[in-house]
């Protein structure tokens, strides 16, 4: 570009700028610069192909084709040069290519792992870019992300974790035509520095001990060698599982769940005294003073409501397990509430899709949200120093320290 050329294009560019117009697109004063860098970009691809080896074989130029490329700054035409051999397949601008990879296809991504439908997010570009983006275009774009889903799922993992909370959220799929429920398993984990992270995304039919055995083989498969502590709800022969692979593990089951479980088979006019009386076991000072608390609840509650009684009695190891720890420990164990809290962050994401069209669909937008999530996963749970050295305290060495 010679100095005239420029300084046209630079009082073209004023001029876009005085009227509020784009200085990008096909009729922005950018829009043929990024034209004529594609167009330079993919002559030197053909000069590389048409090596010597390549014209042997009767291999020359072919004319030039033409490509209307969508890019986050407008639609550009662009001449595209062509080979006798239809062999040439370029880098920058691949075939078939009708959305270039720049910042347009990040931004189609984001929209979507916020949950957005393609629709919307076809309007979105439109209203804002005046840039048309067909589904089928959008649904291809969105399909780029499933190797890198794969490879999260199946990452190392570390070797030692020190909290773990195991628990189910359900959706909808569409299988085979006909609408069925999918459990999500996921296992969200502390490391031993303190940093949160999601460790594992199942999908399954239905929720049951069975299947999360086979995800407990999974992450001891993919390099986790230990537990600590796993926080889980009530299911029938969880922690059974667990202990199959991790035999070690203490197990705390929910306290919340075994409270909501509890007040379904305790009548309405006794609720809430019930539960004033059940908080002084779950919120005692010692395991020692909440095994006296149950007694009293059983004497005074235990006829009228045996089953309930019962539940507790019969869990209370795993219920009572957050007694060995300090209060901040406590907090952390006693209840799912951590992985219940990621799993309303990411039904933010979902919530308005009814039916998804496919497990992979659900798990694409499952792991966007946790992209999305886990930015704000940078520094370590508060007072870890704190909670590492009693860890250390109570595990010896299965806790590493970085001393």
């Amino acid at each position: 570009m010679n100095a005239e050329e420029f300084k046209a294009m630079q009082a073209k560019a004023l001029e876009q700028l005085r009227k509020g117009e784009s200085l990008t697109g096909k009729d922005g004063v950018f829009g043929p610069l990024l034209k004529q860098f594609l167009e330079t970009a993919l002559e030197a691809e053909m000069q590389c192909h048409l090596s010597e080896s390549e014209r042997e074989k009767g291999n020359k130029r072919n004319g030039y084709g033409t490509k209307t490329l969508k890019t986050f700054n407008g639609e550009i035409t662009i001449d595209t040069p062509q080979d006798r051999n239809s062999t040439f397949s370029p880098e920058l601008v691949k075939k078939r290519e009708r959305v270039l990879a720049d910042n347009l296809e990040s931004k189609i991504i984001g929209l979507y792992g916020l949950g957005m439908s393609l629709r919307d997010i076809s309007s979105h570009i439109k209203e804002m870019y005046d840039v048309e983006i067909s589904h089928t275009t959008l649904s291809e774009i969105t399909e780029r992300i499933i190797p890198k889903v794969k490879e999260w799922q199946s990452r190392p993992l570390s070797s030692v974790y020190t909290i773990v909370w195991l628990d189910a959220m359900h959706y909808k799929v569409k299988d085979e035509g006909k609408v069925s429920s999918r459990a999500v398993y996921n296992v969200l984990a502390i490391d031993k520095d303190g940093y949160k992270d999601l460790i594992g995304m199942y999908v399954s039919e239905s929720e049951g001990a069975n299947f999360w055995l086979s995800v407990l083989t999974d992450l001891k498969n993919r390099g986790l060698k230990d537990i600590l502590i796993a926080c889980i709800d009530n299911l029938n022969g969880f922690a059974e599982a667990i202990a199959t692979i991790y035999p070690e593990v203490i197990i705390q089951s929910c306290i919340v769940h075994q409270i909501r479980n509890s007040v379904k088979y305790v009548a309405s006019k006794d609720q809430k005294i019930f539960l004033k009386d059940l908080k002084e076991v779950y919120r005692a000072v010692n395991k020692s003073v909440a095994e006296d608390k149950l007694i009293e609840l059983n004497d005074k509650w235990g006829k009228k409501y045996p089953i309930v009684l019962q539940s507790w009695q019969k869990n209370w190891d795993k219920l009572s397990a957050y007694f060995d720890y300090d209060e901040h420990i406590r907090r952390l164990i006693y209840t799912t509430n951590s992985v219940e809290g990621f799993h309303r962050q990411v039904r933010k994401v979902t919530k308005n899709k009814g039916v998804f069209p496919n497990d992979m669909a659900l798990q694409k937008m499952i792991y966007l949200a946790t992209m999305n999530i886990s930015k704000k996963w940078t520094m370590p749970l508060s007072n870890w120093a704190i909670t590492a050295q009693q860890l250390r305290i109570k595990f010896g060495e299965r806790m590493p320290l970085n001393l």
